[in-house]
């Protein structure tokens, strides 16, 4: 079955808008509620965390690898590294386990 290109843009196009449209029509005044200004906080973090966990145990020949630079990621990011320096010792981890498996 073949589908449109441009009906997948489009159908993005629009989702896109809503998201960002609806919350400045809907909400005219400052949201005081603890919880929802926790939730919103959160959200971009969230969305953006199970979009890239799953790429990065996907990204490679050996799921093992993957999931041994997920790992190597979080250790150097625990210990206050920077973004360059995570994802360098990221794809060393899997170049090394790539070469050796």
């Amino acid at each position: 079955m073949s589908h449109s290109i441009f009906i997948y843009i489009l159908i993005a196009a629009v989702v896109s808008l809503l998201i960002r449209a609806l919350p400045t029509t809907l909400l005219r005044r400052q949201i005081n509620n603890r919880f929802i200004r926790s939730f919103l906080y959160y959200v971009p973090y969230v969305t953006l965390s199970v979009m890239t966990f799953p790429a990065i145990t996907e990204a490679t020949r050996n799921p093992v690898a993957g999931y041994a630079s997920l790992i190597v990621g979080i250790l150097v990011a625990w210990f206050r590294k920077n973004l360059f320096e995570t994802a360098i010792m990221c794809c060393l981890t899997v170049l090394i386990l790539e070469y050796f498996m």
